[in-house]
Parts: C-alpha cells; structure tokens; sequence
C-alpha cells in the first residue's frame, strides 16, 4: 500500500514549503491589486500627496480619454491577427512533425528556438530587419525584384502586420509543443482501425484527431488568448506604441501611464488614473475570459 502525503510530509513541512509560493503569491499579485484598488479613486502621480476625487478617474476613462478605447481596439486586433495565425500554422506544423520522419527532432528545435529567446531582443532584431532603407527584408525583396520600392514595414499602414508577424515567429514553436503533446495521447490504434474501414485523411482529421484534441485546444486557446492581451514587450522595442498610435495596445498605454518615459516624449505619471483604468481593463478581461469558458462548454456539449 502507498504512504499517503499526509504521513510522507506532515502538516508543518507541507505549510514550509508552500509558504515561499504563497508569500510571492501575496506579494507580487495581491498586494499590488489591493494597491492598485485604493488609488482608482485619487489623484495621484507618486510624488505628490495623492487628492482623492471620488469617480473622476473613471468618467474621464468613459468620456474623455479616446486613447484607452482606440488601444483596446487595437488590442482586439492584435490578437485576432495573432489566433487567426498562430494556432492553425502551429497545429499544421504539428500535425507534420508528428509523422516522425529524419531529422524531425532537429526541425522541432529550431521552430521551438524563438520561444526561449527574450522578448526585446526579438523585437530589437525584427526592428532592424524592417528597417525601411537598411533593413534585410527590403533589401533581399529588392535584390529579388519582387517590390521597386522599400517598402514602410513599420509606417502606420504596416505596423500591425509587422508586429503580429514576429508574435507569431515568436510564439509558434511554443503552441507546436502543446500540440505535440496532445497529438501524441491520441492511441495509435484508432486511426489503424478507421484505415481498415476505409475512412479518408480528411474524415480521420475532423471526426478523430480534431476532436479528441478538444481538451488541449480549449487550453491552448485560453493560454493564446491571454499571451496575446499581455504582449507588450515587443510592441514596446518596435514601435512604441505608434506610429499615430497604431500599434498602441491596451496594457502599453496602462505601463505607459505607470511608467511614462519615453524616447519621445517624458511626461509625468497618472498612478491614479492609471490605476482605475487597470481595474477597467480587467474586468473587460474577465469579461472576455467568462464568454469563452461559455463557448468551451458548449464545444464540451457538442463533441
């Protein structure tokens, strides 16, 4: 018979150990949200004694502030164009690495290799490649005759293009290892079975292995869907939010008033409203993340 935790580790060891997890928990997520609640209601820039001034931080967030609502515009589809990308481009890479021919072990670490890469580094990298007169992309395209003109990858017509596309370089590897995972629980002796009744590649594809990797696309969604809202960094190198504002998301614009310095322009900092503005933002969020767990349960229903 197996020793129970319980005898393995009693009550005092299991509360040491997970107290340094619990004190981080405390520290670096409740206490900033607790923090950030008592603020919303001031006016406050962190260095000056905080005025409180009732709900004006939230009517100036619903009636005069057009930049938050244009940076969740933007957020929107930022992340659209990411999902819209990453997850089927991640599955088909999957789906053909699978299949274990030679030198798939190799390929998989390449397209896995962005993923352990730092962010501002990627975007520092992507920066200079799209650069519109030095940048390698133009010059490649040029040399090659497919464009008479360097093209403005980051001008306010391409910027978001350019900055989903190295979320997608970036993420990629990442979602093909979920996929992996999930593609390899799937027992080997149901597609046997359906081979000898004749079932085509197509049907095997969208009554077998779509289905049964329901429970890990629901995951990997969630996970995507969140990656995306959360993507700050790279925007952050790239563009910094513009040009015109763009490329300016929605968690960009609440560090920026956090966090205001700039290459371009250093103004002082809104705790207060930035504050009120992230509780705003996180309910939308939670908003967001209720609808989908709404639509996952009726996927669950009907598969």
């Amino acid at each position: 018979m197996k020793p129970s935790v319980g005898k393995l580790f009693p009550k005092r060891q299991l509360y040491a150990m997970l107290a340094p997890n619990l004190l981080l928990f405390i520290g670096l997520t409740v206490y900033p949200i607790i923090w950030s609640l008592r603020y919303m209601l001031y006016d406050y820039d962190g260095i000056h004694p905080a005025g409180f001034i009732g709900l004006d931080n939230f009517i100036r967030l619903f009636t005069r502030d057009p930049i938050y609502w244009d940076s969740l515009i933007n957020t929107l589809k930022y992340a659209c164009g990411k999902l819209s990308l990453i997850i089927p481009l991640s599955f088909l890479i999957a789906m053909v690495l699978n299949i274990r021919f030679k030198g798939s072990a190799v390929l998989q670490a390449i397209i896995f290799s962005p993923t352990i890469m730092s962010s501002a580094v990627m975007a520092l990298m992507f920066y200079l490649l799209f650069n519109v007169y030095n940048g390698d992309i133009n010059r490649y395209l040029l040399a090659a005759g497919i464009i008479q003109e360097p093209i403005n990858w980051l001008g306010s017509s391409l910027a978001m293009v350019s900055v989903v596309i190295v979320a997608v370089w970036g993420g990629i590897g990442n979602y093909m290892v979920y996929f992996l995972a999930g593609l390899q629980t799937i027992p080997k002796d149901i597609y046997e079975s359906a081979e000898i009744d004749g079932v085509t590649y197509w049907q095997r594809l969208f009554k077998i292995t779509i289905p049964m990797l329901g429970p890990v696309l629901r995951v990997i969604l969630m996970l995507a869907i969140l990656a995306a809202f959360q993507d700050i960094q790279s925007i952050m190198v790239m563009t910094e939010g513009g040009p015109l504002g763009k490329t300016q998301v929605v968690f960009l614009y609440l560090y920026q008033l956090f966090f205001p310095v700039s290459t371009s322009s250093p103004i002082k900092p809104e705790i207060g409203y930035g504050a009120a503005a992230s509780v705003v933002t996180g309910l939308i969020l939670g908003g967001i993340t209720v609808i989908y767990l709404w639509i996952s349960k009726k996927l669950d229903n009907i598969y």
